[in-house]
């Protein structure tokens, strides 16, 4: 696992706990596990959004989710 991953035994413990992707389109768990991959990783670093490195995926998309998981508690 690269650094800046949850190990397997995180995921277990968080996943679960996500959110259902709204749209007309799911997103598979793997999915969820790099969004918030990518969340954890502006939050750790301090970068603003634009920053945030291409393999999270598309900085927009994941703000996005962000914004979702902090409008509902998550």
């Amino acid at each position: 696992m690269a650094r800046g991953y949850l190990p397997d035994e995180e995921w277990a413990l968080v996943g679960a706990s996500l959110p259902a992707e709204r749209g007309r389109w799911s997103r598979p768990d793997l999915d969820n596990r790099r969004f918030l991959n990518g969340m954890l990783y502006v939050l750790r670093v301090g970068c603003a959004w634009r920053d945030m490195h291409e393999r999270y995926g598309k900085r927009n998309s994941v703000y996005v989710r962000f914004s979702r998981c902090s409008e509902q508690g998550v």
